[in-house]
C-alpha cells in the first residue's frame, strides 16, 4: 500500500490531526449498561459525530487483543503484521536514547517479589519517576562480558535496557510472565543465533536481583519487547508530510519518532498538550497527540475514573477547532475495558470530522453508534490514507 501512496502523495497546506485516547474502546459493567465512551458527557465530540462521519477499527486483525506499540503503527499506516516492533526499541528512541545498528534493546519493568521469589506486584506499586531513575543508576554499574551496556529511566516502574555489541541478536522471550503468583522467566533464545546474547541477557538479571534485593518495593525487574532498530519508512517519504507528535509518555514519542514525526515539548498534563499543539500548529501539516490515561484507568478497572479523562478530553475540544484542522481524526490505539482491566481485541471508535468528510445519520460518538456509521469497520491502518484523501493530499489514481 505504500508503494502506491508515495507515488500519489502531494503537498499543501491542509492539515490532519490525529488525536487519540489510548486504550478508548470499553465495555459495559452490566448487560444493558453503558461503555465508559457512552457514560461520559461528550457534546463536543457528540456534536463532531453529528456533523462528521464515525465507524470502528481493528488495530491489527479480528480477535487479536494488540500491544501499544502495534496499534499505534496501524494508526500510522503501517501493517503491524509486516513492520514488527518490540517495545524495547519503543521505549528506548522514546526517551532520547541514539539506537545503533548492533544494539539490542528491552523494556523493563520494576516488579515486587515475594520472600519465595514470587511477583506480588508487576509495577512494584507504580514507583515515581524520581525513585526509577535513581535505581537504573544502580544497575547502569553492572557489567556484562564484550558488550556494553546502557539503563535508562523511563516513566514511573519502566525502564529501557540496551546491550551494544557485535553478534547480538534481540529473538529472546519476554521475562515477564504476565501475573502476579508467578517468578519472573529466565530469558529464552528464540533462535540458535541469540543463545549468546540471551546468555547476557540472563548474566543481567542477576546481577540486578542482587542489586535490588534489599529494595522495596522495586526489589526485581522483567524484561520484555527486546528488539534492534527497525529501520522503518518514514512518513516524510510516503506521504510528504511534514509530522509532528504530543505524547508525554515515552514508548509512544518512540513509535513516532521510528516513523518520522519531529517529537515536541508535551509538558506534563493534557492542557499542557493542547498547548504545545497551539504553540506549534504554524510549522507543521500532521500532528499526533496522545491521552494516556483512558488506557491507564482501564487498566486499574476503574471504570468512573476513565469516564473522566474522556470528559477532559472532550472539554478541550473547542481549542482544537479553533485552530480550524482540515481533517481530525478521534480515535483510541485499542480497547482497554474496565470490566477486562487488560487491551482486548473489541474494535475501538473512530470519528472523521472536517471540510470533505462526508457525514452519516450517527448523531453521539460511542461504541453502539458507531457500529452504524458511514464508515463502517475497517482497519486501522486505512484510517491515514482516509485522512490524507479528506486533506486532498492525493492525487487521481489512474487516467
Amino acid at each position: 500500500m505504500h508503494g502506491e501512496l508515495k507515488k500519489l502523495a502531494i503537498t499543501n497546506s491542509k492539515k490532519i490531526t490525529l488525536l487519540v485516547m489510548d486504550g478508548l474502546g470499553g465495555l459495559p459493567m452490566e448487560p444493558g449498561g453503558p461503555t465508559e465512551l457512552e457514560a461520559a458527557s461528550t457534546p463536543n465530540l457528540d456534536r463532531l459525530a453529528a456533523e462528521g462521519m464515525v465507524g470502528l477499527h481493528v488495530p491489527i486483525a479480528p480477535g487479536i487483543t494488540p500491544g501499544s506499540g502495534p496499534a499505534h503503527l496501524a494508526l500510522f499506516s503501517y501493517d503491524p503484521l509486516e513492520f514488527e516492533i518490540g517495545r524495547g526499541a519503543l521505549e528506548t528512541v522514546g526517551v532520547g536514547f541514539p539506537l545503533g545498528p548492533d544494539d539490542v534493546a528491552a523494556r523493563g519493568n520494576f516488579c515486587t517479589v515475594d520472600e519465595n521469589g514470587l511477583i506480588v506486584d508487576r509495577r512494584a506499586g507504580r514507583i515515581p519517576t524520581e525513585e526509577c531513575a535513581r535505581l537504573t543508576e544502580k544497575l547502569s554499574r553492572i557489567e556484562l562480558p564484550g558488550v556494553e551496556t546502557f539503563v535508562m529511566p523511563v516513566k514511573e516502574y519502566r525502564f529501557a535496557l540496551v546491550l551494544r555489541g557485535k553478534g547480538l541478536h534481540p529473538e529472546i522471550a519476554d521475562t515477564d510472565p504476565q501475573q502476579v503468583g508467578k517468578a519472573p522467566l529466565q530469558a529464552q533464545a528464540l533462535t540458535p543465533e541469540a543463545k549468546h546474547t540471551t546468555d547476557l541477557v540472563n548474566m543481567w538479571i542477576e546481577k540486578a536481583r542482587k542489586i535490588l534485593e534489599d529494595e522495596h518495593p522495586a526489589n526485581m525487574v522483567t524484561l520484555r519487547g527486546f528488539s534492534g532498530d527497525p529501520n522503518l519508512p518514514k512518513l516524510q517519504d510516503i506521504y510528504k508530510l511534514n509530522p509532528a507528535a504530543i505524547a508525554v509518555y515515552p514508548m509512544y514519542r518512540g513509535v513516532a519518532r521510528l516513523v518520522g514525526m519531529d517529537l515536541l515539548d508535551a509538558g506534563k498534563t493534557w492542557d499542557d498538550e493542547v498547548a504545545a499543539l497551539e504553540a506549534n500548529w504554524a510549522d507543521y501539516d500532521f500532528f499526533f497527540i496522545h491521552m494516556k490515561y483512558t488506557d491507564s484507568r482501564g487498566e486499574d478497572g476503574d471504570f468512573d475514573a476513565k469516564v473522566k479523562i474522556i470528559e477532559q478530553v472532550d472539554a478541550s475540544i473547542p481549542r482544537i477547532l479553533a485552530l480550524k484542522p482540515t481533517v481530525l481524526i478521534v480515535t483510541g490505539d485499542h480497547s482497554t475495558p474496565a470490566k477486562l482491566r487488560s487491551h482486548s481485541w473489541h474494535p475501538v471508535p473512530v470519528l472523521f470530522w472536517g471540510e470533505n468528510v462526508r457525514p452519516d445519520d450517527v448523531t453521539v460518538f460511542g461504541e453502539r453508534a458507531c457500529a452504524h456509521g458511514g464508515l463502517g469497520i475497517v482497519l486501522a491502518r486505512t484510517l491515514l490514507p482516509w485522512a490524507m484523501g479528506y486533506a486532498q493530499k492525493l492525487e487521481k489514481f489512474g487516467a
